[in-house]
């Protein structure tokens, strides 16, 4: 079995290639990194290893690799001929591949019109509908519909923290050992190839969208933001303060009572999925740096995002949002000179004040909500990082 996978960075090498291998594929990524992809064609295979405790290595092989802008015949005909093709190329790249995409699918449609699934793997709400309404701007009418005929665009929820280092041997992918690949299962037509071991296959995949971006991704961000304020430099070693756990904590159990009442989930399964993600946040095989998980914190605060929507939302249910205020607050005070949207953000308070920045930022034109962070925002900046831990209590 044949699978194609455009993106050879983190999530491509340490999840979504890994799982693919695994599961009897050969493995061609596609990418722009030359250098990645003549290692890849001269050695077959990578090196992962897994942040448990005996720090596992793994060598993931056969794979091969094709360069998207040198070799786009290559990657159009590999499209043509393969059995599945996968992304995690970040969201905001998916309109760049969508034309090799769309070439490869109409040179599909005419030679070869075996069903197939496309699956991005991107950290965002239905990541493959995205990419096909950017395929859809490179075809015409009928080419599209012919297409819909023979390809399915199934959308996913995807959770593993992937990171990398560098060795004598070239990049190496480090990974934990917990990871979920969710697959809307009802979005699929190839009904021939083997399930995917290891992914999980649902009908409606809203949920597990939904508690992976404002359970997983929200408690991350918070714990970046608020580790930032309190000088930490890994999301590890602001979770070793006492303090900062409690509020990260709750954090999530107040965020948790959005995903409880939006899709009846029981209390109890969201109590020890919470449990799950603070021992996942605190592996101590993990050195997960804050700024790189605090960045881009503008898309972060924004109006459907992991920060802002469970507030909102809770906000409009008059539940508890104590915790989840002051997390959003703390993104605001984000100061990172090298990231352009934490330099953006400082300029727009410094130019228009805070409370004018929340409503721009965030898009809501809820003033009792806008007051609620704002009033935290202040007790925030007054403080300073020694006293500010004890805020968290």
């Amino acid at each position: 079995m044949k699978a194609l996978h455009f993106g050879a960075g983190n999530i491509g090498k340490g999840f979504i290639g890994y799982v693919l291998n695994k599961n009897g594929y050969d493995v061609c990524f596609v990418d722009i990194n030359q250098k990645m992809v003549n290692r890849f064609n001269r050695d077959n295979s990578y090196v992962v290893e897994l942040l448990d405790d005996s720090h596992t290595v793994e060598t993931i092989s056969p794979v091969t690799a094709l360069n998207s802008v040198s070799q786009e015949d290559e990657v159009i005909e590999a499209i043509v001929n393969a059995d599945l093709i996968t992304t995690s190329v970040g969201v905001n790249n998916l309109s760049r591949i969508a034309s090799i995409v769309s070439k490869g699918l109409v040179k599909r449609a005419k030679e070869n019109k075996r069903k197939i699934d496309i699956i991005a793997n991107e950290n965002a709400i239905n990541p493959t509908s995205i990419l096909k309404q950017e395929i859809e701007k490179h075809v015409t009418i009928s080419e599209m519909l012919e297409i819909h005929s023979f390809v399915g665009f199934p959308n996913s929820a995807i959770d593993r923290l992937s990171l990398s280092k560098d060795s004598e041997e070239g990049e190496i992918a480090l990974v934990e050992p917990m990871y979920e690949w969710i697959i809307n299962k009802s979005e699929m037509v190839n009904g021939a190839l083997p399930v995917i071991k290891g992914a999980i296959y649902v009908e409606d995949l809203r949920p597990y969208i939904e508690r992976k971006l404002y359970i997983v991704n929200m408690g991350h961000a918070t714990t970046a933001y608020i580790g930032f304020l309190t000088g930490k430099s890994t999301i590890q070693s602001a979770l070793a303060n006492p303090n900062i756990e409690y509020f990260v904590k709750e954090t999530l159990n107040e965020a948790a009572q959005y995903i409880i009442r939006t899709f009846d989930i029981p209390s109890a399964d969201m109590s020890v999925f919470i449990e799950k993600t603070m021992k996942r946040f605190k592996n101590k095989n993990v050195s997960d740096d804050i700024l790189r998980v605090g960045r881009s914190p503008i898309r972060k605060i924004g109006y459907d995002e992991r920060l802002l929507k469970p507030t909102r939302e809770l906000f409009g249910m008059g539940l508890s949002i104590e915790y989840l205020s002051m997390a959003v607050a703390a993104a605001f005070l984000y100061d990172d000179a090298r990231d352009e949207e934490a330099v953006s953000l400082q300029k727009y308070i410094n130019e228009k004040g805070i409370e004018q920045a929340i409503e721009h930022f965030t898009q809501t034109k809820n003033k009792g909500l806008t007051e609620k962070i704002k009033e935290k925002y202040d007790l925030l900046k007054t403080k300073s990082t020694e006293s500010m831990t004890q805020l968290m209590e």
